[in-house]
């Protein structure tokens, strides 16, 4: 009876690789902590469990009179329409920059050279893309609360300015690694733009477009709520006055609605992907 050939030993021929990128990181985020002055040692410091432990224990129980429940219902609805007008006026800037960015789309890109006047047109486009995206939304709110006033308005304008430029990019480049032969094919026979976009790059990525909508939706209520700290209105308003007053049912009440607004956010998100499926 022949005997039977031992097997080589298995090697995974990219450790040395894998563990090299993590001592390169670790040697990298050293430096970083040191100069940020981070000390997990101090969570574990007797007076600030202490302190930790006299906030949180007010949590319990949430505030949940019928009077609070009814202005948390207010400023909840406040918070999610601020949130949505935000995002639709976002929605709007974005899609025809979006559009005019993406290279894939472009007639005079077909033969392979783009011209120069769109070449140019398309840097221009990119860069407002940049400056919308660069500044956060709380800096915009901050002005447009001293050129509007304090209330919601502010926050919608601050979340479609910001939201504009960051859908607009991601758009882009959804629409950019989409396969580009049906847009061609139809740009070739005399389609538009918006016929390439309608037939030619939208069945491959339509369920990814409206996943990062409804994910920069949800990101968008969370931006309301801080808003909210700077006069802006909603939950992040009431979440500001109950912190500094320290009342811990009023927070712990709210914060149990941010978590039940971020679990709807999921949901939709996943309704919507099995429509479309």
């Amino acid at each position: 009876m022949s005997a039977v050939p031992a097997r080589p030993a298995l090697r995974d021929p990219a450790l040395l690789q894998r563990w090299s990128l993590l001592l390169l990181a670790a040697v990298l985020a050293w430096p970083l902590l040191v100069w940020t002055e981070f000390n997990p040692a101090t969570l574990a410091d007797a007076r600030s469990l202490e302190h930790t432990w006299r906030f949180v224990r007010d949590f319990v129980p949430p505030r949940h009179d019928a009077e609070f429940l009814a202005l948390l219902a207010r400023e909840t609805w406040r918070t999610v329409a601020m949130a949505t007008a935000g995002m639709a006026l976002a929605w709007l800037i974005a899609v025809p920059l979006a559009l005019l960015v993406t290279a894939r789309l472009s007639v005079s890109a077909i033969s392979g050279r783009m011209d120069s006047v769109p070449a140019v047109l398309r840097q221009a486009v990119r860069w407002v893309l940049i400056v919308l995206r660069s500044i956060p939304e709380l800096v915009w709110a901050l002005v447009f609360v001293r050129v509007v006033g304090l209330g919601p308005t502010a926050g919608v304008l601050a979340i479609a300015i910001a939201y504009g430029g960051m859908l607009g990019k991601v758009y882009a480049e959804i629409l950019e690694s989409s396969d580009a032969t049906p847009s061609q094919a139809l740009l070739r026979n005399g389609s538009g733009r918006l016929q390439a976009l309608l037939f030619g790059a939208l069945p491959q990525c339509s369920s990814e477009l409206v996943s990062y909508t409804v994910y920069r939706w949800e990101c968008a209520i969370r931006s309301s709520v801080v808003l909210g700290f700077v006069g802006a209105g909603g939950l992040g308003q009431q979440l500001d006055n109950a912190a500094k007053m320290f009342a811990g049912p009023e927070v712990s009440a709210i914060l149990l609605v941010f978590m039940a607004l971020v679990w709807l956010s999921d949901r939709v998100s996943l309704v919507l992907r099995r429509w479309m499926a």
